[in-house]
């Protein structure tokens, strides 16, 4: 139990990494790592998902992906980025390590414009940005590594297995609620700010992100768990820390059109 929790310790202390926004990270997951593990699952999603037909879509798509790539820092602007639309009536978007980036069809009917496709899209490449994969998955890492240390604890103080199952129960659902939720909560936060940065360097309107969440909260009928248990913040307070930074992002985009960037997407 010792050597296991000096191990622990040493992880902790040797992988502190700091977010774009100086928010401090665990990270226990090498960047080549988390883009194979990115790539292997965008491959097996192609394989397993329909894949639209549409060439309008496609193209649609792609031009609002690649304007929010060229604006990306040499590091990320550099990888092989390859964009894909599933036909799906979800309305959702992703972005993977690797330089992966899938869309649903379902999206391009509550994003109205390319500003508003912008907003997800430069979101979703703002958690590989700052890594939020990695993170998710050392939080686990670590998460699994200190039960097995109370495993170990409840073995030497509890006989009954009744009340060891008890107590491991207790602390598995402590680090769901109790961390897992509050770092994911933290990303979708994160990722909303530079992902509205992202979109307005890359030439787009970022008053549009307001139109978007309203669009996003109207489609979802209100059927929407308490905040406090769900990992994306209500439209209503998105859209408040959205104007927070608001101004910052039009600074943004006027800088990026007088480079002259000013992208002309249509659908």
């Amino acid at each position: 139990m010792k050597k296991l929790l000096i191990v622990i310790l040493v992880m902790v202390l040797t992988s502190c990494a700091t977010s774009p926004t100086g928010r401090k990270q665990l990270i226990l997951i090498g960047d080549q790592q988390m883009n194979q593990m990115g790539i292997t699952a965008f491959q097996q999603m192609k394989t397993s998902q329909k894949v639209s037909n549409s060439r309008q879509k496609q193209d649609y798509v792609e031009c609002v992906s690649y304007a929010i790539i060229n604006a990306l820092p040499e590091q990320w602007r550099q990888q092989n980025w390859e964009v894909v639309v599933f036909e799906d009536d979800s309305a959702n978007a992703f972005a993977l390590p690797g330089g992966k980036i899938g869309v649903h069809t379902g999206l391009l009917k509550i994003a109205e414009t390319p500003s508003q496709l912008a907003t997800v899209l430069g979101h979703e490449v703002a958690h590989v940005l700052s890594r939020h994969g990695s993170e998710r998955v050392s939080i686990q890492l670590a998460a699994q590594a200190g039960l097995q240390v109370a495993d170990i604890m409840s073995r030497q103080k509890v006989q009954d297995s009744k009340e060891r199952q008890m107590l491991m129960t207790g602390l598995g659902l402590g680090a769901q609620v109790g961390v897992m939720l509050p770092f994911s909560r933290d990303h979708e936060k994160e990722a909303d700010r530079l992902g509205l940065y992202l979109m307005a360097a890359a030439g787009f309107d970022p008053t549009h992100s307001i139109k978007l969440w309203q669009n996003m909260d109207k489609a979802s009928g209100g059927k929407r768990p308490p905040e406090f248990l769900s990992t994306h913040p209500e439209p209503q307070n998105r859209i408040a820390k959205l104007t927070k930074f608001m101004g910052k992002a039009l600074e943004y985009e006027k800088q990026a059109k007088s480079q002259g960037l000013n992208p002309q997407c249509r659908i």
